[in-house]
C-alpha cells in the first residue's frame, strides 16, 4: 500500500472515531433538516424540532438557498442577509441551529459540488435523523433539495467519498416532510406529532419570518401588507396564529388515523395541531419500535 493512501486511511478511521466518541459521549439524538429557502424546515417542522430540542437533543435547520429573490418588492444581497437574520432569531428562539448556504435562490441544481455539499452537512452533524422535501413538488429548488437529499444518503457513509470529512459509522433515516402532492405517489405518514402543547413556541419561529408570513415574499404586495396587518406586532400574530391554526389542523384532521396509532385512541383524536414525516426507503429503515426511540414524544 502506498504511504500517501495509508494515511489517508489512517487519518479518516481516526476521525470516524473521534467523531462516532464525541456523538456516544453526548447521549442525545443529532437532526439535521434541509429546507430550499430560509422559511421551508420552520414552516415544516418547528414544532418536532421544540420537542426535541426541550429534551435536550440537537437539532440543525439548513436553508439549501439564500432565499435572495424571495420578496416582491427587494432581492439580492440585502434580502438574503435579512432571510439569513430570520432564520437565525427562528432559532434562537427554539433552541436549534441554523445555516444558510450561499446558492441562489431558484437556481438550485443537483450537481456534484452541491452533493458534496449537503454529504459533508450531515457528516459534520454527525446525523442521526436528516429531513428534507419530497422530491415531487412544485418548485424546483424544493425539487432538487429532495434529490440531493436522496443523493447523500448513501454517500454519507462511504470514506473515499468527500475524505475531507469523515463518513458516518452508520447511515441515518432519511425522512420527508409532508405535502399534499398526489402524483406520482402521495405523501404517507410514518411518524406523526401531536404539537399541541409547543404550537405556541413554533409561532415564535413563524413569526421571525417578517418577510415571509406578514410581506408575502416573492408573491406579496402592498395589499399583501395590509391584509396581514405587517406594521402590527400585536395584529399580525394573531393573523397568523389563526393561519397557523388552520394549518397544522388540517394536518391533523387528514391523518388522525396515524395520530391514534401513535397516541392511543383517546389521545388520538384530542390532537388538534400536527406536523407528520415519512422514512425515505433510501436511508436506514426503522422498525417502529425505532421510530419511537427517534421521536421519543410519545411517552410524554
Amino acid at each position: 500500500m502506498k504511504p500517501l493512501t495509508l494515511l489517508l486511511l489512517t487519518t479518516v478511521a481516526t476521525c470516524t472515531f473521534l467523531s462516532n466518541l464525541r456523538a456516544e459521549e453526548d447521549g442525545k439524538l443529532r437532526i439535521i433538516a434541509f429546507g430550499a429557502h430560509p422559511d421551508d424546515c420552520e414552516f415544516k417542522m418547528a414544532g418536532t424540532a421544540v420537542k426535541w430540542a426541550q429534551q435536550g437533543h440537537h437539532v440543525k435547520l439548513v436553508s439549501v438557498t439564500n432565499g435572495d429573490i424571495g420578496h416582491w418588492r427587494m432581492a439580492g444581497g440585502p434580502l438574503a442577509k435579512r432571510r439569513t437574520a430570520e432564520v437565525h432569531e427562528a432559532a434562537r428562539r427554539i433552541g436549534t441551529t441554523a445555516e444558510v448556504l450561499d446558492i441562489h435562490d431558484g437556481e438550485l441544481l443537483p450537481t456534484l459540488d452541491n452533493r458534496q455539499k449537503i454529504t459533508r452537512l450531515i457528516r459534520e452533524w454527525n446525523a442521526d435523523i436528516v429531513i428534507a422535501h419530497r422530491p415531487n413538488d412544485y418548485h424546483p429548488d424544493h425539487r432538487y433539495t429532495g434529490i440531493l437529499i436522496q443523493d447523500s444518503a448513501y454517500m454519507v457513509a462511504v470514506p473515499f467519498f468527500c475524505p475531507d470529512v469523515p463518513p458516518l459509522k452508520s447511515n441515518p433515516v432519511f425522512m420527508y416532510y409532508s405535502d399534499g402532492f398526489q402524483k406520482p405517489n402521495p405523501f404517507h405518514p410514518d411518524v406523526i406529532v401531536a404539537i399541541d402543547d409547543v404550537f405556541e413556541k413554533k409561532m415564535d419561529a413563524v413569526d421571525a419570518l417578517v418577510s415571509q408570513v406578514y410581506e408575502g415574499g416573492a408573491l406579496g404586495s402592498e395589499e399583501t401588507l395590509r391584509q396581514r396587518h405587517a406594521d402590527n406586532p400585536i395584529a399580525r400574530r394573531e393573523w397568523a396564529t389563526a393561519s397557523w391554526q388552520r394549518r397544522q389542523g388540517r394536518i391533523a384532521d387528514k391523518y388522525r388515523e396515524a395520530l391514534i396509532e401513535w397516541y392511543g385512541d383517546e389521545a388520538g383524536k384530542a390532537v388538534k395541531y400536527a406536523e407528520a414525516f415519512e422514512v425515505c426507503e433510501y436511508g436506514r429503515r426503522p422498525t417502529h419500535e425505532e421510530l419511537k426511540k427517534l421521536f421519543p414524544f410519545f411517552s410524554e
